[in-house]
């Protein structure tokens, strides 16, 4: 497969596309935990949830905290609206009887995808205009602006160089 011709563009002009999209998803997070009974917290939590269910990994409650950056007494909360809308339930650990872990239910991927799955069409579709190596190119730099924006929020969380400025 032979990719597109596309059209020329800087760094500063990527980052402006790039922050639009930011603004987007943000905003559009609201309006997708809204559509399922959520709050935008609750539903980046829910994403993790599926996330370690899909990879057949255990998920405890104080490491959903973690990954959410959260503190567990806020991830209590957040499991008590997760269980009330039917998304997850808690569930003692069989190797820990003091540690929970965090189960998706059954239904919960099929109600989340119902209201991401025209979006994720969508993407699919660009993926298809671009040729694999070109896919490779996107999926690396997602991964390394995702650890660059980590790094970034590290250091605004701990006071360090980004949060001075």
């Amino acid at each position: 497969m032979e990719g597109k011709a596309r059209p020329e563009a800087t760094a500063d002009q990527a980052l402006y596309a790039m922050d639009r999209m930011i603004a987007l998803a943000h905003f559009g997070q609201q309006d997708i935990a809204g559509r399922l009974g959520l709050n935008p917290t609750d539903l980046t939590c829910l994403g993790f949830v599926i996330e370690a269910a899909l990879a057949g990994e255990p998920l405890a409650a104080g490491d959903l905290a973690e990954r959410a950056r959260l503190t567990t007494g806020a991830v209590t909360g957040v499991l008590n609206r997760l269980e009330k809308a039917g998304y997850a339930h808690r569930q003692a650990d069989p190797g820990d009887r003091r540690r929970v872990r965090v189960v998706m239910e059954e239904s919960a991927q099929a109600r989340v995808l119902e209201v991401y799955g025209p979006f994720y069409e969508r993407v699919c579709a660009l993926f298809a205009d671009y040729t694999p190596d070109e896919t490779a190119v996107l999926a690396d730099w997602f991964a390394r602006a995702t650890a660059a924006m980590q790094d970034s929020l590290e250091e605004i969380r701990h006071g360090g160089a980004a949060a001075e400025a």
